[in-house]
């Protein structure tokens, strides 16, 4: 008798077919929960830069163009303004101190010379002929006194006797009185020529010490007219090299004109121009240095100038230590000026990405070197060679410094 044989729900092969369907479901599901959505670029690794992220020392600085120009330049300006009478010297030649570059020729200066000289000589004759009549006066004076003085005494004894003949009755009262009449007005007339002496005395004291005191102001007035007349010879202050001589013979030159320049060469400075970005930074004893004919040598800002033109402010830099040997005026210098200390810092060197990111995110390279993730950071301070690295990065990772363009909404880059 038949049995009936009961089918197997669960076969090798049904089980099989379930269990491939299970991996199938589970792998879509971790494609779409687990797996990374991002959008993706692959790159050949060829074309890209990557640099290392380290931590080392740090100096913030800048570079800047600077100028070599004499330590010192002195302005020739007409002080009296003339006609050009003769030129000595031509622009480009050294020059000693008291060279006479040029001569002016001012015939108003001259005649007010002449003036003066004049009125000086006519206020001396004044003055010593005051002082010759107040002698003059004075002997007179004692001539009149001596002689009055002579003519009292014999008025006196007349008088004297007179007074004793008339107490007699030998004179008549009339005689008596005339010798006293005659006694009195000499001694009055002695006591007025006394009094008139000294007025005039006084007098011509006066006249003397007003006279002194208006020559002292003509000889005054001579002598600046004398300086005056000096200045029409425009003389070299200091030795140097004298610029060009803007002037010709007979051309008429007004006070404060320029005319040429004298440049000390006994030293040089190094006149920098800035972007006005950094002028809040900028302050007298900054440092920077420059290479020149294979060695290093150092600056400090000694001067700042705060006029912004184009953009750019200027300031002057002394050489802190030895001149290069063979520097000359004019030459262009590149010059690296420090705006901070060294500091220990985690850095990567500057490149294209920036343009992009602005320093706010980057690709770092995955520790296989098969990929690049995008990933966010914070960049702080910069020089010419490196980024420093506030956020986001550590030392011994890697990124790609070269140019983002065309992955600017990429999340990975993938290498091949």
């Amino acid at each position: 008798m038949d049995r009936k044989i009961k089918k197997k729900k669960w076969t090798v092969g049904r089980i099989a077919t379930f269990g491939l369907g299970g991996l199938f479901v589970v792998f879509v599901l971790y494609s779409f929960i687990f797996a990374d959505k991002g959008a993706k670029l692959n790159v050949e690794v060829e074309k890209i830069n990557i640099s290392d992220v380290h931590r080392g020392e740090f100096r913030e600085f800048i570079p800047v163009d600077g100028t070599v120009m004499p330590i010192k330049t002195i302005r020739l300006d007409a002080i009296e303004g003339g006609n050009v009478e003769r030129k000595y010297y031509d622009g480009g030649i050294m020059i000693e101190v008291g060279d006479t570059i040029l001569k002016l020729a001012n015939n108003n200066l001259v005649q007010n010379f002449i003036r003066e000289e004049t009125q000086a000589f006519i206020l001396i004759n004044n003055l010593e002929n005051t002082k010759l009549s107040l002698q003059q006066n004075q002997f007179n004076l004692k001539a009149n006194l001596i002689e009055l003085g002579f003519q009292i005494d014999q008025a006196k004894d007349a008088y004297v006797r007179g007074k004793e003949l008339y107490e007699d009755k030998v004179i008549s009262e009339q005689e008596y009185l005339n010798l006293k009449r005659e006694y009195d007005r000499l001694v009055a007339s002695r006591n007025i020529a006394i009094e008139s002496a000294r007025f005039d005395s006084l007098n011509a004291v006066t006249q003397i010490a007003q006279t002194e005191a208006t020559l002292e102001r003509t000889s005054n007035n001579l002598e600046m007219i004398k300086k005056n007349l000096e200045n029409l010879y425009i003389k070299a202050p200091i030795a140097g090299v004298l610029s060009s001589v803007n002037v010709e013979v007979g051309e008429s030159i007004a006070p404060g004109q320029n005319i040429a320049q004298i440049d000390d060469m006994n030293g040089f400075k190094v006149r920098a121009s800035i972007d006005e970005h950094y002028i809040a930074r900028i302050y007298e004893g900054l440092a920077g240095s420059f290479p020149f004919a294979g060695a290093d040598y150092n600056l400090k800002i000694t001067k700042i100038y705060p006029e912004v033109t184009n953009g750019l402010f200027e300031v002057d830099m002394a050489f802190d230590g030895p001149v290069p040997d063979g520097i000359r005026r004019g030459q262009t210098l590149q010059i690296k000026l420090q705006l901070s200390e060294n500091i220990q810092a985690v850095q990567i060197p500057r490149g294209s990405f920036y343009q992009t990111t602005g320093g706010n995110w980057i690709f770092v390279v995955s520790e296989d070197g098969g990929f690049a993730t995008r990933r966010n950071i914070r960049l702080g301070r910069q020089n010419p060679r490196y980024y420093e690295v506030l956020e986001g990065l550590q030392p011994g990772e890697q990124v790609v410094v070269s140019s983002y363009e065309g992955y600017e909404d990429k999340d990975r880059l993938v290498f091949k």
